[in-house]
């Protein structure tokens, strides 16, 4: 079968791994790694958990995010967010838990096996592979001078092996201080993710994640050439790269598809095509985990040429209004959210905002990916007190306030000292 539209997805799925760290060791004298057919290890039951509502999410999601912006790039790492707003859950209760809870795709879970869940999920993943570096990191940055629950704080360390850190807000060298880990946990593709700090602003909890694997079966870029993309707004000349081979392939009355695995082949790209005459927007909002799930396990091998663009991408949105339209409402409204279990001033918190960048390099040799996600706390706008300070002459007096008797009055001009 021979692929020459270019019209893409890039399917979502591409970021929703987990970590591992370090420099690629591919084999130095050019062969293919050894490939990986089975994991180390069976996933344990909160594993399963965080795995499928991980998925339920990252369809979700991609779902909203895409009918939110029809006709337009999408590049998302549910993930990602799904990890930043998992360590602020673990501070949230009633109604706001219950919300992100459900938002989540956690179903019946419990809060120890979705944490328990993380945990032991990244651990497995990390070095699947060791010539994919892919890195994972959290971390929770906090007003100093809050009162933060210390249970709170170490949760994030323990479940999520965050960086816990307190900093003063007010300081010029807080928004560089932050974006600087940002920019380190993803290896300066993704610079920065805030750039200021508001009075009111008490905490930002952040996922970052990093990609970087090359093809088990690289593109020849002497056989890269100039071609057009047929795009929902006109033709352009891209870089169109070209394999031969065979490839794990998919067809369905929809769409065509196929897999292309990095490294040993632990982690893979998936690639969409929606057939000639059908629309990628449409395609996208029928994509639903349990189709994802079918859809996987029916590749199959075929001969065949391959046509895929060289490009380079990078996106940003503030989620706020998607996680709301997923049911994710108290969270975001002051006075309704309650983060009792993050602050003993909970009842004054609220998240502000949920921003999300992406960045993904996809060329001959392989991919690189990153993804960053911060949740940021504020305080609630409280009312400016009223100050009346006593001291210069008044007028005093003394009633029965139901019949409005006076009882006594006076004026006092002069008092005498301590």
């Amino acid at each position: 079968m021979k692929i020459n539209n270019p019209t893409l997805l890039v399917a979502a799925g591409l970021l929703a791994m987990s970590v591992g760290c370090g420099s690629p060791t591919a084999p130095s004298d050019g062969t293919q790694p050894a490939a990986l057919t089975v994991l180390p290890r069976p996933l344990n039951a909160s594993e399963l958990t965080v795995v499928g509502a991980a998925n339920d999410f990252s369809f979700s999601l991609f779902r909203q995010l895409s009918a939110a912006q029809p006709g337009v790039n999408v590049f998302t790492s549910p993930l990602s967010a799904s990890m930043a707003l998992g360590m602020t859950m673990n501070g949230a209760a009633s109604a706001t838990y219950d919300q992100m809870h459900a938002a989540l795709a956690f179903g019946g879970a419990s809060e120890s096996d979705i944490d328990q869940g993380y945990k032991s999920l990244i651990v497995l993943l990390r070095g699947l592979d060791a010539g994919v570096d892919f890195r994972i990191a959290n971390s929770i940055w906090y007003r100093a001078d809050f009162p933060f629950a210390p249970s709170f704080l170490e949760a994030g360390k323990n479940w999520f092996d965050a960086q816990v850190t307190g900093l003063d807000f007010a300081s010029s060298s807080a928004v560089s201080t932050i974006n600087a880990w940002v920019s380190a946990a993803t290896s300066t593709r993704i610079p920065t993710i805030i750039d200021q700090i508001s009075p009111d602003q008490t905490m930002f909890l952040i996922n970052a994640i990093y990609f970087k694997g090359s093809w088990r079966d690289k593109f020849d870029a002497a056989l890269t050439t100039d071609a057009p993309f047929h795009g929902i707004t006109g033709d352009r000349a891209v870089k169109l790269m070209h394999r031969y081979g065979k490839i794990a392939y998919l067809s369905t009355p929809d769409f065509d598809a196929v897999d292309l695995p990095y490294g040993n082949g632990a982690f893979t790209m998936t690639v969409l095509l929606p057939n000639v005459g059908k629309n990628v927007d449409a395609l996208a909002s029928t994509m639903w985990s349990a189709d994802w799930a079918t859809w996987s396990g029916r590749f199959h091998i075929a001969t065949m040429d391959l046509y895929l663009p060289r490009f380079v991408l990078s996106w940003d949105r503030t989620l706020n209004g998607d996680l709301e339209a997923l049911g994710m409402r108290d969270a975001f409204i002051p006075g309704a959210a309650d983060f009792t279990r993050m602050s003993p001033r909970g009842r004054d918190l609220f998240i502000n905002v949920v921003k999300q960048k992406t960045y993904v390099d996809v060329n001959e040799e392989g991919t690189e990916a990153a993804a960053v996600t911060s949740v940021g706390v504020a305080l609630t706008a409280a009312p400016v007190p009223i100050v009346v300070r006593v001291d210069r002459p008044f007028v005093l007096i003394i009633r029965e306030r139901l019949s409005s008797t006076v009882l006594f009055i006076g004026k006092i001009n002069t008092l005498p000292g301590t």
